[in-house]
């Protein structure tokens, strides 16, 4: 892959049909479970991701340092994960990733008688993490504000604690989805959990060795949304999808109407996107609770005219990058303007229509910024720099769209 890609499209009709591999989301969670469970077994259709790669590395390593690179979810769990294993670990991870706060993470472990340090910056990765000897409490106070996987991480390794775990969530919490995706599964790996109020009660139990199949991931699927509201007539399936409730991203069959695109969801597991050609003018939506969605959305709005109000933002701002900055840079690249509102934290306005003049977008090792910049090469010729970003979660993205017509070059 080179540094760069030239992306365009002769135009006039798309029609394909793809295969998107299994959810990362759901692939990192079953694998911890696994990893948990006294006799792991296999999960099939796992993502093909690089974050998930780098878990399935790193819980089969046996080594002391792990490297968890870019990959915020594997760290994450891995700081957990880690934090019941015997001897003495060290988890590190990118420039950026060091830049990610992990802090409330490591204040409630530590509280449950983990044994972490920061190697550099206090509240920031690298971590030293010793023997977890004795369990000293069964209750923690955490933040719910910053992000639901500290949450998720604390939930998945609860049962496996001596005395179990009372999880008291303080403020709004974020991208609650994602929790109750985590406790669900966990559900499927036998675990029995409470959830009432701020409160999650979780007994010590164990985890039951099955055979998992994953389903493919709807986030991945936005950006293939993306290009049939964007085309002129467009049909294409993507295979193995459901709506069991578990991805918070199912919430792109809600924007269907709204951006111009209709989607069926067969009792065969395939996903049928159509191009409508019919969009509204204006639309005001609360990402709160599938922030991934964000960019997709962001560029489809961009690139129909439509504008937009954007809600509940607040985590996009510790991701691979700042997200809200680097949509703000991008889209202005093409006459987009996204400003704060004046009127609530974390609220934004977008205005204007993409005047494309062969832009070259950065995408700030954000593989969601290149994925939803990518399709406006259908309107006119794109340039994507640093385009192998892509591999953190969706490896075959730039085949995939050769298969629906897309040069890149």
């Amino acid at each position: 892959m080179t540094h760069s890609v030239r992306v365009s499209h002769k135009g006039g009709p798309i029609r394909g049909r793809i295969h998107i591999a299994g959810s990362k989301s759901i692939s990192n969670r079953a694998l911890i479970l696994n990893a948990l469970s006294d006799s792991p077994k296999e999960i099939s259709n796992l993502s093909d991701s690089d974050d998930t790669q780098t878990l399935q590395r790193l819980l089969s390593q046996e080594t002391d340092l792990f490297d968890a690179h870019h990959a915020g979810t594997t760290f994450r769990f891995m700081t957990a994960f880690l934090a019941l294993k015997k001897g003495t670990q060290i988890l590190t991870g990118s420039e950026r990733m060091q830049q990610r706060p992990i802090g409330p993470l490591v204040t409630a472990l530590n509280k449950l008688g983990a044994n972490i340090s920061y190697e550099n910056k206090v509240g920031y990765p690298p971590l030293r993490i010793g023997d977890c000897k004795v369990q000293k409490s069964n209750q923690i106070n955490i933040r719910s504000d910053i992000s639901s996987q500290f949450l998720s991480a604390l939930c998945m390794i609860a049962p496996t604690l001596e005395k179990g775990l009372i999880l008291n969530l303080e403020g709004e919490l974020v991208s609650r989805p994602y929790l109750e995706m985590t406790l669900k599964m966990m559900h499927v790996f036998g675990v029995e959990s409470s959830y009432e109020g701020n409160t999650i009660h979780i007994l010590p139990q164990k985890y039951v060795s099955i055979d998992y199949t994953v389903e493919s991931d709807w986030s991945s699927a936005s950006y293939l949304f993306e290009v049939a509201a964007l085309a002129e007539e467009a049909e294409i399936e993507l295979t193995y999808f459901t709506e069991s409730g578990l991805q918070a991203d199912a919430a792109l069959m809600d924007f269907c109407d709204e951006l111009g695109v209709s989607a069926d969801l067969s009792s065969d597991q395939v996903l049928t996107l159509k191009s409508t050609n019919s969009c509204v003018k204006q639309l005001d939506h609360n990402f709160i609770k599938h922030p991934d969605l964000t960019q997709t959305i962001a560029t489809i709005c961009a690139a129909k005219g439509i504008n937009i109000r954007y809600k509940g933002l607040k985590t996009l701002f510790i991701k691979e990058t700042d997200r809200v900055a680097a949509l703000q840079a991008e889209l202005g690249k093409v006459g987009v303007l996204l400003k704060p509102s004046t009127e609530k934290d974390f609220e934004y306005v977008q205005e204007g229509r993409v005047e494309i003049a062969n832009p070259i977008f950065d995408t700030y090792q954000d593989h969601r910024m290149a994925m939803c910049l990518a399709p406006l090469g259908y309107i006119a010729p794109v340039v994507i720099k640093n385009p192998e970003v892509v591999s953190k979660s969706y490896p075959k993205y730039w085949e995939d769209l050769k298969e629906l017509g897309f040069l890149i070059q």
